[in-house]
């Protein structure tokens, strides 16, 4: 919105800085991260009101967080959600189609998790909806979002249904409407990616902020004509526009991370997780980043896995091959402590998130 603002330069010329793709991209960190520190206070306490017994602990969870998490509110998400929408409302630009479609995918993927919340909460049980009836709802919210990127972008000339290949210059392999299919199942798998990975305090929260900040530079890079070409990648038009989205998600979760650091005075819950994912796998498609995704946002590709394996294992075996899935409950068991465990994953997010930017140039 204030982008517009930039065409009264004329008589004002101090407005010309609102043209600025980082500038709004800075306002967007800055005002996120206001909105939520002011909020949260004031939902946090409503959360507590409102639920009672706070967020039900699994009983085949690690036991210490019987102790430790019990009572704890749920449904932070709301807290992102609300000063992430709120920032990227009032700096992007509302005549941006990428724009409208990731804000579709997030706040759509962030009611599906509301409603699994919702329903944890009132029935004070870890069962919520169920699995077949998010993920029909998440494929449509993705698959709807998908093939509106995919039209937009061959209609302004962009490759639409091409899947690019990182490391390589200007190569990618047409996928035709198989794209779409494809596409949706990177958001989907993106929401729950990132949905396993939050079981401790502040685990998924700093993830997603490096993952954001790398698609922040992805998104600048790629959305100008001038720098695509020499980095020798495919240019999309008006991608650039999703720095502003990435900037308003790093400010929302900043903020939600004072009060999610350990130890948590609210979880975001599958409100959050779910929208979280949901923005960083439409980001990438929109980017045409798709497979680099799997590479900046590894972790939660490691989180994934491991839950998988586990269940593999144990239904054809009768074994675990982890101590308990997913794999930051393995590293509990075998007596790290909660923080230890949180800020070795970081690391390791912020790591591979470099080596996702290194694609821009190695090719």
């Amino acid at each position: 919105m204030l982008s517009y603002l930039a065409e009264l330069a004329g008589s004002l010329p101090l407005l010309n800085v609102f043209r600025y793709l980082t500038f709004r991209t800075i306002g967007a960190v800055v005002t996120g991260l206001l909105i939520s520190l002011v909020l949260g206070p004031r939902l946090i306490n409503w959360l507590r009101l409102h639920q009672g017994k706070g967020q039900p602990i699994r009983e085949d969870g690690p036991q210490s967080h019987l102790l430790t998490k019990k009572g704890t509110p749920t449904m932070g998400g709301l807290l992102i959600l609300l000063s992430f929408g709120a920032s990227t409302i009032l700096w992007a630009d509302w005549g941006n189609f990428y724009i409208w479609a990731c804000l579709f995918v997030t706040f759509g993927f962030g009611l599906v998790g509301f409603s699994d919340d919702y329903r944890k909460v009132t029935k004070s049980s870890s069962k919520g909806v169920s699995g077949r009836m998010r993920l029909g709802l998440e494929f449509a919210i993705a698959g709807l979002a998908c093939a509106g990127i995919a039209y937009v972008a061959a209609r302004d000339g962009g490759s639409g249904t091409m899947l690019w290949l990182p490391f390589l210059k200007n190569t990618g392999i047409e996928l035709g409407l198989f794209y779409v299919i494809f596409a949706a199942t990177v958001v989907v798998g993106a929401g729950n990616a990132v949905n396993l990975t939050d079981g401790l305090d502040g685990l998924a929260t700093m993830p997603v902020i490096i993952a954001a900040a790398a698609f922040a530079v992805i998104a600048y890079l790629i959305g100008n004509v001038k720098f695509a070409d020499y980095l020798q990648i495919h240019y999309v038009a008006g991608s650039g526009e999703l720095a502003v989205f990435c900037g308003a998600l790093i400010g929302a979760c900043l903020g939600f991370l004072w009060y999610n650091a350990p130890p948590a005075a609210v979880f975001m819950g599958d409100t959050g997780s779910l929208a979280l994912g949901g923005a960083l796998g439409s980001i990438a498609v929109v980017t045409n980043h798709e497979i680099v995704l799997a590479i900046i946002g590894g972790l939660f590709v490691l989180e994934a896995v491991s839950v998988i394996v586990q269940v593999v294992s144990f239904k054809t075996t009768g074994k675990r091959v982890f101590r308990m899935a997913p794999i930051h409950h393995h590293f509990e068991q075998k007596g790290w402590a909660e923080p230890t465990i949180v800020i070795r994953f970081w690391i390791i997010a912020l790591m591979l998130a470099l080596i996702g930017l290194s694609t821009l140039k190695l090719r």
